[in-house]
């Protein structure tokens, strides 16, 4: 049995509406982590009333939209950080790349410019485990698209901000998995969660 972990679940699909599949993994995630002894925060970007950063200057000197501060708390607080999205247009939606842009700012996030762009890594020591779910097959995805936009957000966002390890589980084919095909995910997700990974 690992040892307990603090965990924050981000829900990025923009509907927040408890009837979506990413919910189900979600719930699943964390019903399985607090049973088996981790800590656990949820929070649904779609349901966080926040602006959208539009010009450079905001993003390195305007401040945190008060909605988001408890989103830098909980990525602070957590050991590990789970990411659940739906696939969109070959990419995360809209609203949780907007989400990612306000919540990882320079000073937080992002080391402040200096002579050393690239050498401290302000999140080091927390993993991340991405959860994409999609309409084409997970296998197509990875291996003829390259998974392109996952690997963007593992390398350029968490990556580049510290995280470490980062575990990916893509679930395609999501229409047609039909009430069998969403219990075994179901389980699969209840497995990750009593391990944290």
């Amino acid at each position: 049995m690992p040892m307990p972990r603090r965990i924050l679940l981000i829900e990025g699909h923009p509907d927040p509406g408890t009837e979506r599949l990413n919910h189900a993994l979600a719930t699943a995630y964390a019903d399985a982590a607090t049973a088996a002894g981790h800590e656990v925060r949820r929070m649904a970007v779609g349901a966080i009333d926040f602006p959208v950063l539009k010009t450079a200057e905001s993003w390195h000197h305007g401040a945190l939209p008060p909605a988001l501060q408890p989103a830098q708390d909980g990525v602070a607080w957590a050991e590990h950080v789970v990411i659940f999205f739906p696939l969109w247009l070959g990419d995360m939606p809209a609203l949780l790349k907007a989400f990612l842009e306000q919540v990882a700012r320079p000073g937080f996030a992002v080391a402040p410019e200096g002579p050393r762009p690239f050498g401290r890594k302000p999140l080091s020591g927390r993993s991340a485990r991405v959860v994409v779910t999609m309409g084409m097959p997970a296998l197509a995805y990875r291996w003829y698209f390259r998974a392109h936009s996952v690997k963007s957000l593992e390398r350029n966002i968490l990556g580049f901000v510290g995280f470490a390890p980062i575990h990916e589980t893509l679930i395609g084919s999501v229409e047609s998995l039909g009430a069998k095909g969403v219990a075994r995910w179901l389980k699969k997700l209840e497995n990750l969660g009593a391990q944290a990974a």
